[in-house]
């Protein structure tokens, strides 16, 4: 989602008249789009905020815009007075009124609506993969988690305009379309005829495409995986074998205490689903360890249901308290040295399960999407169905941004391929 924010904000940005810069020091503006989604990333951004103001020249305006700018409001201008804007996620469009006031402080952290993506300028050259939002904001309201906080209620935006951000993307360049949202397989809208499109009518729309390659949408919520949705996994070839579908926990009474679905049969019948209608579906996931009072037990479950899905490639991290959430309040929270551990040992059973998975991919046929040059400028990196990174020698001339390519190694990060000629 901030990459898609931050592609809009810099169009917009430039029919203002304003030019992208990597030199922090010429900057007339310094924009940071942060994530409050864990305490490290907060802290992240006001160490980013320190360096900024004693590293850029005194008449540069500079601010924070996203999740840490909603969740901290009015006191982030306290922590730095410098600061000159603080907009919330549903407020970027705001920014032409720093340009044409620089002398005025703007805070502004809205949660009325998504006229964001109405104010927000078309991309006009689309990259290879395009992200698409189609909804913000979450109701499921997890006791951890500070989205509903920082992004809002759920708000589906119209077919039609989701539709209308498609096809340019498809006319600009893209081959690959991403849906984003918090809870990006809750996307419901009902038209002014009543009618009521779901994500799947969003997939059979960009799927009619002929630009269009691959489609894949992130991130699911468990129980949102309607029949029809996982139905297009057998059905629409351009949609990936692929599915980030985070369970967070294995354990019935921790994912109870997270206000998530604590039924695991239910977790289970839906990844039964998606195989019966398509074999060749992996399935990613995050978790969460050492949630309050979870016990030994709690995580072992935790563990038996990462063995047993064998996720191919997961999120993993320590509890982290954030503030506005039930969670936060919990008695017996877990101390950080037994969460390290744990996260220890569960990273250890995912790592295993994604070597496992890369190494079965070797010799397979794979179209991949090129996604540019590697570090080191002699090699391409490319992004298989299964969103694994594949590394290639660089061939001499252009290559069209599809490719079949053979793989010829792996380890647990990556694989290695040959572009079959």
């Amino acid at each position: 989602m901030n990459v898609y924010d931050g592609q809009r904000i810099a169009v917009m940005l430039e029919k203002h008249g304003l030019s992208q810069t990597e030199n922090l020091e010429e900057a007339d503006l310094i924009i940071l789009n942060t994530c409050a989604v864990r305490e490290k990333a907060t802290n992240k951004v006001y160490s980013a905020l320190g360096r900024i103001r004693r590293a850029k020249k005194t008449s540069a305006l500079f601010g924070i815009v996203g999740c840490v700018a909603r969740e901290s409001g009015g006191d982030a201008f306290k922590r730095i007075p410098e600061l000159n804007f603080v907009l919330g996620p549903q407020s970027y469009h705001k920014l032409p009124e720093i340009i044409n006031n620089p002398d005025t402080k703007l805070l502004n952290i809205d949660l009325t609506g998504i006229e964001k993506f109405d104010e927000l300028p078309q991309i006009t050259k689309s990259p290879t993969l395009a992200y698409i939002p189609i909804q913000e904001g979450c109701n499921h309201c997890c006791t951890y988690c500070i989205v509903p906080y920082t992004r809002g209620r759920e708000i589906s935006r119209p077919f039609a305009d989701v539709v209308k951000d498609t096809i340019n993307a498809a006319k600009s360049g893209a081959i690959e379309i991403c849906f984003l949202g918090q809870n990006v397989n809750g996307y419901k809208y009902t038209d002014e005829n009543g009618k009521l499109y779901r994500l799947s009518d969003l997939i059979k729309e960009a799927a009619k495409l002929p630009e269009i390659q691959r489609i894949r949408f992130t991130s699911s919520y468990p129980t949102e995986m309607s029949d029809d949705l996982i139905e297009m996994f057998g059905t629409e070839p351009k949609l990936l074998p692929f599915l980030n579908m985070p369970i967070q926990s294995g354990s019935p009474r921790t994912l109870k205490r997270m206000n998530r679905p604590d039924d695991i049969e239910v977790y289970r019948n839906i990844v039964k689903k998606l195989k019966s209608v398509c074999p060749d579906i992996q399935i990613s996931s995050d978790f969460i360890v050492g949630f309050p009072d979870e016990s030994d037990e709690d995580f072992e479950e935790t563990l038996n249901i990462a063995k047993e899905i064998k996720y191919i490639n997961s999120y993993s991290f320590k509890y982290s308290p954030r503030p506005h959430t039930a969670a936060a309040l919990m008695p017996n929270q877990i101390s950080e040295q037994i969460k390290s551990v744990r996260l220890q040992r569960l990273d250890a059973q995912l790592n295993e399960n994604q070597r496992e998975f890369n190494m079965s991919c070797i010799g397979k046929e794979m179209v991949c999407l090129c996604e540019g040059d590697d570090k080191t400028k002699r090699h391409l990196v490319f992004r298989t169905p299964y969103m694994q990174q594949c590394i290639v020698e660089k061939p001499d001339g252009d290559i069209a941004p599809l490719q079949k390519i053979k793989i010829t190694d792996a380890n647990k990060a990556s694989l290695r391929g040959e572009i079959i000629k």
